[in-house]
């Protein structure tokens, strides 16, 4: 059977592509994606080969997505044709096979009324999630999302849910400050804005900020969170900063007052047993499906665009020519 996938073939360079779909083995099942969706500021970072990616070619990136399993291998007892799963880091494809892996990459089983649209989003959402959770907010604790990208609108709705108070959701962009608004955030601003820091203050009630999930991945969002931390705050870096060009004066900005900067890369959990603030990632899967499923956590307001993957050149082009491309762009592969 001949599927289709998306590769970087080169710098700044996108393709759809054929490919020969291979027969799942014993332990393995065969699925069809239903959708895949995009991750832009992972994406993009790869696809103009900054530092801090893999830069050997072609690459293949895609990891979070939903599809039905079409065929099971023959030791294969506890998955069926017809469910509906999670796709874990396999790539923008029309098909992949995959081995359930306790808590590695793979496939998730969605046993939540939750729609495969929506169901697409829960890894790239989970890596939210988990920022959110590492700076272990307290029911009445300040919290500040900084980055309105789906990992960050995430990050707002997980903070709402934990009991920030208030949430503060920071981003450029205007659209995506009034979807965070919907998703739980008690207040939205620019941090191109000249009374940020008096805006902040005075939500806080001089307070300052308890709890910061940095999603942007800039040195200079790293800063301003710094500027807006209360003593004893927490910073959660959950963007990748792969260019570090902003100086930090960290004896009085994280030393002094006591500040913790946590590192917030999303491999960075348990692999099998969940704890305070670091939970596996199935056990955040299965939270989120539910979440979703009960209405306390959304997918729906941060899409963007369902498009087809034969899009994706020009697509991809649009995104490594500038960074503002729209929130959530997901790719129907029965397009």
């Amino acid at each position: 059977m001949i599927g289709h996938e998306i590769l970087f073939t080169s710098k700044g360079v996108a393709e759809y592509l054929p490919y020969e779909v291979p027969s799942p083995g014993p332990d393995e099942v065969l699925i069809e994606n239903d959708y895949t969706v995009l991750s832009a500021g992972t994406e993009r970072a790869c696809l103009i080969d900054l530092p801090n990616t893999i830069h050997t070619w072609p690459k293949r990136l895609g990891y979070s997505g939903s599809g039905h399993i079409i065929a099971v291998g023959s030791e294969v007892t506890k998955f069926r044709v017809g469910d509906l799963v999670l796709t874990d880091h396999l790539g923008h494809r029309s098909h992949v096979v995959a081995r359930f892996r306790e808590n590695g990459d793979g496939f998730f089983p969605v046993t939540e009324n939750v729609s495969p649209l929506e169901a697409a989003f829960v890894v790239i959402g989970s890596m939210g999630v988990q920022g959110a959770r590492k700076t272990r907010l307290q029911l009445g604790e300040s919290g500040m999302v900084t980055g309105l990208g789906i990992l960050g609108l995430f990050a707002v709705q997980t903070l709402a849910l934990s009991g920030g108070m208030p949430v503060i959701a920071v981003d450029f962009d205007a659209r995506r400050r009034e979807i965070a608004m919907e998703l739980g955030a008690d207040a939205a601003l620019s941090p191109a804005k000249p009374d940020f820091r008096d805006r902040v203050e005075e939500l806080t009630r001089g307070r300052m900020i308890n709890c910061n999930v940095e999603v942007t991945g800039s040195s200079k969002a790293l800063l301003q969170a710094l500027e807006v931390a209360a003593p004893e705050g927490r910073i959660a870096l959950t963007g990748c900063t792969r260019v570090s060009d902003t100086p930090i004066d960290f004896y009085s900005m994280v030393h002094k007052p006591g500040v913790q900067i946590i590192g917030a890369h999303n491999f960075v959990r348990p692999r099998m047993d969940s704890r305070e603030g670091y939970w596996t990632r199935h056990d955040d899967f299965a939270m989120m499906l539910g979440m979703m499923a009960r209405g306390k956590m959304k997918a729906a307001p941060i899409i963007s665009e369902v498009v087809s993957p034969t899009r994706a050149p020009e697509i991809y082009r649009a995104l490594a020519e500038k960074p503002s491309m729209p929130l959530g762009i997901v790719f129907d592969w029965h397009k």
